[in-house]
Formats: structure tokens, sequence, C-alpha cells
């Protein structure tokens, strides 16, 4: 762990790992091997960082890939039709609409985070991290699904926009590592990521926020084309006067 940073903010992000993890879980038809997979896949990384791995940065390759890629693997695998199916069958979305709103004590941890020297001021909702919008705004969309007043052209627009926030704030995070590529935060670097328990930022609550995202995006667009293809059947087949 993080010297000197206060045991709350551990235990605020554990918490919130934890919420993100449950949330998932439950939205999507309470899968066992998928809550057992998230939980094998938390302490692989969290052994790793606590053991120092991720803490040695001048590698090549560098160390990190090892949550990167295995991450967007698992994303884009997830994302293939056979599995995709599995999932949105069962998708309670307005439980997979309210997981967004774990982005709101991630905000709060980074904002200590940066406080504390381990990650760079563009990493909070004071530089360039405007991914709070989409954690305050969920709760709304939630409510709004669960009583039926949300349309699919309103979830479309705001799964799209929710995604571009965290997309900005996760390539700012990367390019602002002690990386070969870095490009930003040279006098503060992104250092936190490296540390239990925030390695689980990259390694669990990013990819499962960005998932969720997709695998909605692509149902309601594809809810979307469903509804025009019956409304162009129904037209076809009503008699013109």
């Amino acid at each position: 762990m993080i010297e000197g940073l206060p045991n709350w903010v551990n235990v605020l992000f554990l918490l919130t790992v934890v919420a993100t993890v449950v949330l998932f879980y439950y939205a999507n038809g309470k899968r066992t091997k998928l809550l057992f997979g998230f939980i094998l896949w938390s302490v692989l990384q969290s052994v790793l960082a606590i053991n120092g791995f991720y803490q040695i940065t001048d590698t090549l390759p560098p160390r990190f890939i090892l949550v990167l890629l295995p991450a967007a693997i698992m994303m884009v695998i997830g994302l293939l039709p056979k599995y995709r199916t599995k999932l949105l069958k069962n998708r309670n979305r307005t439980l997979s609409t309210l997981l967004h709103t774990v982005r709101v004590p991630v905000e709060v941890v980074l904002f200590y985070l940066f406080i504390y020297g381990m990650v760079p001021e563009l990493m909070t909702f004071e530089g360039r991290n405007f991914d709070i919008a989409a954690g305050l705004t969920a709760p709304i969309v939630g409510v709004l699904i669960f009583t039926k007043r949300a349309s699919n052209k309103m979830l479309i627009a705001w799964n799209a926009f929710a995604l571009c926030l965290v997309l900005f704030i996760l390539f700012n995070g990367i390019l602002s590592s002690e990386l070969p590529f870095q490009q930003f935060g040279f006098e503060q670097p992104n250092r936190a990521i490296n540390y239990f328990p925030f390695i689980l930022l990259p390694a669990v609550v990013v990819p499962t926020v960005v998932y969720t995202h997709l695998s909605d995006l692509i149902a309601l667009l594809s809810e979307r084309t469903t509804v025009n293809h019956k409304a162009q059947i129904l037209n076809s087949a009503t008699p013109r006067s």
C-alpha cells in the first residue's frame, strides 16, 4: 500500500471495487462463473501489486502490459456474439446503469491520490477528468429506466457520452504513467496504479465500466434496428387509400 495515505482512502476504493463487481454480477443474471473469474483476476493482480511487481517500471516490455492486455482481451471476448448474448439475455439495464455510480467514489479517491502525489492533477475533476458527470447522472438515468420513462435514443446518447468520458481519462491515465510512451504528468506521474489496491482500477473497475457501456450500446442499437424494421414491415403492410 501507499505509505502515508489515509486508510479510509484504501477502504473506500476497495468498497468501490466490491460494489462494481457485485452490481455487475446482479446486472448480468448472477452468473457464478463470472463472479469466480472476477475474484480470481482481482486476487492475482492484488498479489502481484502487493509484492511490488508493478513498481518496477523500467522493463521492456513494461510489466503493466500484464494488466492492460488481458483486460482488453477479456473485453473483446466478452463482446463476441456467443458470450455477449448470454449476458444480455439476463441483463438488468437498471442495475447495469446504476453500476456507473461507482465513478463518483473513484473520483474522490483520485483527488486524494493527487494530493498525496501519486497521480497527476489531470486525472482529477480539477484537471481533465470529467468522468464524475457520468457517475452523478447514472442514478437519474437508472430511475428513468426503472420507471420506463427512458427512450432508446436517450439511453444510446447517454451511454455513448459516458463511454467517451471514461475512455478519455483511461488514455490520459495510461499516457501519464511511468511507461516508455509516457506523454503527460512527468512532474507527478500516475504511480498509484502500481500499488495495491489501486491496481484494481485499471484491472477491474475501468474494464467493467467500459464493457458495460459497450454491451448496453450494442443491445440498444440492436433494439432500435429491430423496432425500425418492424415499423417498416407494418407500414408496407398497411393498405393505402
